[in-house]
């Protein structure tokens, strides 16, 4: 039975960090319910982007238990209020006075709506963007935990190359360290100001190099009695939106398998350099086991198909 005050499990962090593949995991965790970008809610019209006809019934029910939340469809709440470039948008500023108090009411109903719905405690919301969970620091209405992920920078740069397989969300080598680099800056802000028992840091590589060891150390800092999933089965359940995987694979497999980067970019090794020391200071974080006791490896998520 879902409560009153829903847990929402926020992942927070930049593009390309492994966040749908951290969220499907613990959507595997009893009393957990992966939700996926629920960012996307107002842009969507809360008509979720993948799942079949369970995924329509579901996201329709919660829709239809939040009143007056059609005033706000549309693309404005997430261009004003979540996302970070909405503080380069000066103009803009008296309209996001104007959208925040509906915002905050409706964003309320909806996490209540959906753990309601889903039978869930727990509803893991991987939208990543550090304004918005600002904004949700706001709400009195939900339990907050926030999971600060981060991934290797030359990783995610190399993502944003445009000869890669998506050049639709191409960003130059510069542009996509800026925005990188804004991006950690609000992500360290909300942190830091989040309370410490209601908070963790954590690497993507050790994620998915020791994926027991960080969903332990998740469940134990929510107070979660779960068992550990299914690593090599993991359902992707029914999330609004998420990463291109989802369209097609109802399970996945979490591989550890390695893979060795082609080339390193000596700009990106520079530019997000002063970040080493910065994330090596932040606590409470996730925790390495000894080398006895978890592989030495780091690995990849790898989302294959595992029906």
């Amino acid at each position: 039975m879902s409560a009153e005050k829903p847990k929402v499990v926020y992942v927070m962090g930049g593009h390309r960090i492994g966040s749908t593949v951290l969220g499907v995991t613990l959507g595997n965790c009893a009393d957990f319910f992966f939700a996926g970008e629920v960012h996307c809610w107002f842009t969507r019209r809360g008509v979720p982007a993948h799942g079949g006809e369970q995924a329509e019934d579901l996201w329709r029910d919660v829709r239809e238990s939040i009143d007056g939340a059609e005033e706000l469809f549309g693309h404005e709440t997430e261009l004003y209020l979540d996302r970070s470039s909405a503080l380069y948008r000066l103009g803009k500023w008296p309209t996001r006075r104007r959208l925040r108090p509906p915002y905050q009411r409706i964003t309320q109903d909806l996490y209540r709506a959906i753990a309601k719905v889903s039978g869930a405690n727990h509803v893991v919301d991987t939208s990543h963007y550090p304004l918005r969970a600002r904004e949700l620091q706001k709400l009195e209405g939900i339990d907050l935990f926030i999971l600060f992920l981060v991934r290797d920078p030359q990783e995610v740069i190399a993502s944003f190359d445009p000869r890669g397989d998506a050049p639709a969300e191409s960003k130059s080598k510069v542009k996509a360290n800026f925005h990188m680099w804004i991006t950690h800056i609000l992500s360290l802000l909300v942190f830091m100001r989040q309370p410490r028992e209601r908070r963790l840091f954590l690497r993507h590589e050790q994620f998915v190099s020791d994926p027991e060891n960080v969903i332990r150390q998740i469940l134990d800092r929510l107070d979660s009695p779960a068992e550990l999933p299914d690593f090599t089965s993991l359902r992707t359940g029914y999330p609004l939106q998420g990463n291109r995987f989802l369209r097609s694979s109802d399970v996945i497999a979490l591989s550890r398998a390695t893979r060795k980067r082609e080339r390193s970019s000596r700009f990106t090794a520079l530019v997000q350099s002063p970040w080493v020391p910065v994330f090596r200071c932040l606590r409470p974080r996730v925790k390495t086991r000894s080398a006895a006791g978890a592989p030495a490896a780091q690995g990849q998520a790898v989302a294959s198909d595992a029906s």
